[in-house]
């Protein structure tokens, strides 16, 4: 609570400073607009620095934070989207092609949550079914086929849960998707651009390198989901955002993910261009280090990265 009321403070200031700019240079001072617009740009900065878990969950949800195909428009050229997972349909929440960046032939994989109302019926506000996963699948084998590099862009509050893909095996193409892309002997660069939720998540996470946005979030359940089962109390969602320890600080400090790349001062979706240039640095320097390792040392160290998580030791006993 004591997040919001800074926030509160920030905006009003902001709204306070835009008036007085918009006044002549006789009636303010030069002097107070700078100081003022010193005062409010630490008091955002501070604020952004050392924001909750709770504050990063809203921000990763923000309806105008780039999504996957904003990343593709920006970083990559040639885009030539893929659809149909040649058993059952299309998933339009899961979106998949061929590109190529910086020149090299490429996979993009990833979750679009769609930007109007209409555009987020359309593909499930990025709750791909299993048709969806079964698609990535069957797009990352080509990848491997050609031996095309994969980059997955995460962003869903996890797998559709209806009752059609439960029909139609949604546990099991999850499942799928992860025992394969263990083994495609391919690059596969993960980044977690926004909610990273669940199996939905984890079923095009599993690669060489697992990134995550400064403001994203990643966790085996929401917020709200893990309230209202602790303490039935979906109000209680801050308290479990702090303590499910689901941002990318946390998560680096557990070895679950590789390395945070930064966002623009307030969040990615006040600069997507600023974004993605930071975004495209990481990638340069990843798929260079990836490219120079064999086949067998890609796999070795994708079986470890992930063999490595969730051990734990006791101390002996004395």
């Amino acid at each position: 609570m004591a997040q919001d009321a800074r926030k509160d403070e920030i905006e009003k200031l902001e709204r306070e400073l835009a008036d007085l700019e918009g006044m002549t240079a006789a009636d303010v001072p030069s002097t107070d607009l700078e100081q003022l617009r010193t005062e409010v740009g630490q008091l955002r900065h501070d604020f952004y620095e050392h924001m909750g878990a709770w504050q990063r969950t809203l921000l990763a949800r923000h309806p105008q934070r780039p999504y996957m195909m904003d990343y593709v428009r920006i970083l990559f050229e040639d885009f030539h989207e893929l659809h149909g997972d040649r058993a059952y349909g299309d998933d339009p929440a899961m979106v998949t092609g061929f590109a190529r960046y910086r020149g090299r032939p490429v996979v993009v994989v990833g979750q679009q949550k769609g930007r109007d109302t209409k555009q987020r019926v359309a593909q499930n506000f990025g709750q791909a079914k299993p048709e969806g996963y079964r698609k990535a699948l069957r797009v990352m084998q080509l990848a491997a086929k050609f031996g095309r590099p994969i980059f997955t862009f995460i962003d869903t509050p996890g797998a559709y849960p209806g009752i059609d893909a439960e029909e139609r095996g949604q546990a099991e193409a999850i499942a799928r998707n992860l025992r394969e892309m263990a083994r495609l002997p391919v690059p596969i660069i993960v980044t977690i651009t926004g909610e990273g939720g669940s199996g939905g998540a984890l079923a095009i996470a599993i690669g060489d390198r697992v990134n995550m946005l400064e403001n994203s979030v990643y966790s085996v359940i929401s917020p709200e989901g893990c309230a209202s089962i602790l303490w039935r109390d979906a109000t209680k969602a801050e308290v479990a955002a702090e303590a499910l320890k689901i941002t990318a600080p946390d998560l680096l400090g557990f070895g679950i993910i590789d390395e945070i790349i930064p966002e623009p001062e307030g969040g990615a979706h006040l600069d997507p261009e600023a974004s993605a240039g930071f975004l495209g640095r990481v990638f340069d320097h990843t798929l260079r280090d990836l490219s120079r390792l064999s086949v067998h040392e890609l796999l070795d160290q994708r079986y470890e990265k992930f063999r490595r998580m969730g051990q734990f030791f006791e101390a002996a006993r004395t």
